[in-house]
């Protein structure tokens, strides 16, 4: 049988002070966010989509000098007694020990596991545009949603990477099944062209099954009380559109739910499926779940100012999918070389053959950055000197 390891349980337990210090300060970021930036409803701008690209960019590359002072100075026990990979390769044996992790290597590990995360992110753009397209969203009241779906997914997220953490501490093999899943991926989205149909999603069919949902939209809410679309007027002082009072005897005793909640049940799914892809692919960076948290975290907190920046840009970006995928495959083949070798004896022991144990090989953070970054860089390059050919 494969081998278990059996150790202390992980820093995700001893570590709650840091964990509590980083999700604190995300609340302040997202209240910042919706009740003083983005208070009232309003078309987001090409420019101003830039410029919160930029803010959220630099605050994800600045943390990682927090990482750095964190792990080097061991602030709230960070770096010390952290799961690691490639220190038992002498032994040939358990890809994942314990062990103090210093500043340098910590700051290497959060900025390709920010990257990785960010650049498969990418992908995620282009299903919520169909999203907003298929619902009718208008352009006003798609932060609202991505806003909401960004909250819902850093809890979906956080559940999930305490999930890996302890089953990459408990079974170490289980590494082998990501890195065979991520490799799976990038062949399915190297052959399947297109984007699934909104209106065949499994969510939405059975949300439209159970829930009252109406076929109208009722400004920025989620949940409406009213049978009837409601009607704009411009108002005389701001000249702005308001909207209507509801007609006396229109409002149902019961909430139905509008289709703007219909969108936000689709991003959080489609975000799900996204998180099953991209948390593994950090996860071959390193088994350190604080720095997998953080890093995921930081570079979702930007995906919807990156939306408004490359939603009306989506065809120019042609060779980006074909980066991602690679990405995908180089982290998968990563996992697979560290995690394989160390259990190939037991691998085919299940099949009656007699295979010399092998030393996990660990590709080094560095030359991990450097493949992520070349490549994406040479997806975003390559649509831009190479345009699609216009079709008649």
């Amino acid at each position: 049988m494969l081998d278990i390891i059996a150790q202390a349980p992980t820093q995700t337990h001893s570590h709650t002070l840091a964990y509590a210090a980083f999700i604190a300060l995300v609340c302040v970021f997202l209240a910042l966010d919706l009740g003083v930036f983005h208070r009232k409803a309003h078309v987001v701008s090409m420019k101003e989509a830039i410029r919160w690209s930029f803010i959220w960019i630099a605050c994800g590359l600045a943390f990682s000098g927090v990482v750095h002072q964190a792990y080097e100075h061991h602030w709230l026990g960070l770096g010390l007694d952290t799961p690691m990979y490639g220190a038992a390769a002498a032994s040939g044996k358990h890809a994942v020990v314990n062990g103090e992790v210093g500043g340098l290597e910590a700051a290497k590990q959060y900025l390709a596991g920010y990257l990785v995360e960010k650049s498969l992110a990418m992908d995620n753009i282009f299903v919520i545009a169909i999203v907003f397209g298929y619902f009718g969203i208008p352009e006003k009241y798609q932060h609202r949603v991505l806003f909401w779906g960004i909250v819902g997914a850093i809890i979906m997220r956080g559940a999930m990477i305490y999930l890996g953490a302890e089953l990459i501490h408990r079974f170490t093999w289980i590494l082998i099944f990501f890195g065979l899943f991520l490799l799976f991926t990038a062949i399915k989205m190297a052959i399947i062209k297109g984007n699934d149909d909104p209106g065949k999603n499994p969510v939405v069919r059975l949300a439209k099954r159970v829930l009252p949902v109406t076929d109208f939209l009722d400004g920025p809410h989620f949940i409406t009380r009213r049978t009837l679309a409601p009607t704009y007027s411009k108002d005389p002082g701001s000249g702005e559109m308001r909207r209507d009072p509801a007609p006396p005897g229109t409002l149902s005793a019961t909430r139905h739910f509008t289709p703007l909640f219909l969108a936000l049940l689709v991003v959080e799914f489609t975000d799900l499926i996204f998180a099953a892809d991209s948390i593994p692919a950090v996860f071959a960076i390193t088994p350190d779940p604080f720095i997998v948290f953080t890093s995921n975290i930081f570079a979702i907190l930007g995906l919807r100012s990156l939306y408004f920046c490359l939603a009306a840009m989506i065809d120019r970006f042609r060779l980006l999918k074909p980066a991602l995928i690679v990405i995908m495959a180089f982290v998968g083949v990563k996992l697979m070389l560290m995690a394989t070798p160390p259990y190939l004896d037991d691998i085919g022991g299940w099949f009656g053959l007699k295979i010399a144990e092998g030393h996990p090989v660990k590709i080094p953070t560095v030359w991990s950055l450097g493949v992520v970054v070349f490549v994406l860089l040479g997806g975003i390059v390559g649509s831009l000197l190479l345009p699609p050919k216009k079709q008649a």
